[in-house]
């Protein structure tokens, strides 16, 4: 197929940011298909984007062969082949930059997104704090392309988008019958993980109504935590360390529901079109990254004029002697899960 325009796009990280910018361009790409899109991340977030038309995935090698500024140029050369039409920057840090400057040098038109760093610090200082909704992440990467000329319509509505069953996880879903959660109790950052041992009260409590409960999201301290859960609980089972991401993304696309902290299983449940009732700490929906398509309803979180006191996480909560997220009761994650799916 011969297109009008390439756009490159500029995504390096995090994995949650990474698959918001997919929700996005499966909408873009709908809208546009007479446009290709060259999306730069990181390799392991490729299948975000396998099932999205008229997109080539280029990954970003940033500790070895695109390391430094030379090794920058060297992937700015590797992306000039596409003879881009344009660079959306959806990152803004020094190495999308770099790469930008480079194609701005050459004569490429370049549209950067604007973070609201100003709104956010309002929204989230102790004193004389704003609180209000800000632009949504997705809105604001749309914005980026909009500026290069695109007619974008997001229509903030999760698209069902069920997958095959991997081979390895069909026995996990003999039972057709039995509703099916995905639970991604695990963070980047430790102030927006529930308490694990209230997170496993509600892991009980959902095996003990008859729900299958799936387990994602860690590393190998991550994964001995699932499997004491997966042991210890009735109809629980761990997935962590047992199935890649394609494999995961397909597997959650076959569920019922997620929960989630306001992290990237939010994202990925969200992308492959699945209800999340989230659990929010030292963050808010009102910063901009709630899930696409998902709804603030669903999002379990206690109100105090502290919060949001963080926008990515990586702060303590400031609501007194005990973190906001370990004043949310378990019960109250179970009855909203019940109520979404019996609602």
């Amino acid at each position: 197929m011969t297109y009008t325009q390439k756009i490159i796009v500029l995504r390096f990280s995090a994995m949650g940011d990474v698959a918001m910018v997919a929700s996005v361009l499966q909408e873009f790409s709908k809208q546009h298909p007479s446009t290709e899109l060259i999306v730069v991340s990181r390799p392991a977030f490729k299948p975000f984007f396998d099932h999205i038309p008229h997109l080539i995935f280029h990954p970003i090698q940033p500790k070895t062969i695109h390391k430094g500024i030379n090794g920058l140029y060297k992937l700015y050369q590797e992306l000039r082949s596409y003879k881009p039409s344009a660079i959306a920057d959806l990152h803004d840090n020094l190495r999308s930059r770099a790469i930008s400057t480079f194609f701005r040098l050459a004569g490429t038109k370049i549209r950067r997104i604007n973070k609201g760093r100003a709104e956010k610090k309002a929204l989230t200082r102790a004193h004389n704090k704003i609180f209000k909704p800000l632009r949504k992440t997705v809105e604001r990467y749309a914005d980026v392309f909009r500026q290069l000329g695109f007619n974008v319509k997001l229509s903030h509505k999760i698209n069902t988008s069920q997958q095959e069953i991997p081979a390895n996880a069909q026995d996990l879903f003999a039972d057709k019958a039995t509703k099916k959660i995905g639970i991604s109790p695990f963070a980047q950052h430790v102030y927006k993980v529930y308490a694990l041992e209230k997170m496993e009260e509600v892991v009980a409590s959902l095996g003990r109504l008859g729900y299958e409960i799936f387990i994602f999201g860690g590393g190998k301290k991550e994964q001995e935590i699932a499997e004491k859960w997966a042991n210890a609980n009735k109809n629980t089972h761990n997935l962590i360390g047992n199935f890649n991401l394609t494999e995961e993304l397909a597997i959650i696309s076959n569920l019922d529901l997620m929960l989630s902290m306001d992290s990237s299983g939010m994202h990925m449940a969200s992308l492959v079109g699945i209800p999340v009732v989230s659990v929010w700490g030292p963050t808010h929906p009102y910063a901009g990254f709630l899930g696409y398509g998902q709804l603030e309803n669903d999002c379990i979180q206690i109100d105090h004029p502290a919060r949001p006191n963080s926008i990515y996480g990586n702060k303590p909560c400031l609501c007194g002697v005990e973190n906001c997220i370990d004043l949310i009761k378990p019960e109250t994650i179970v009855d909203k899960i019940k109520e979404k799916l019996n609602g």
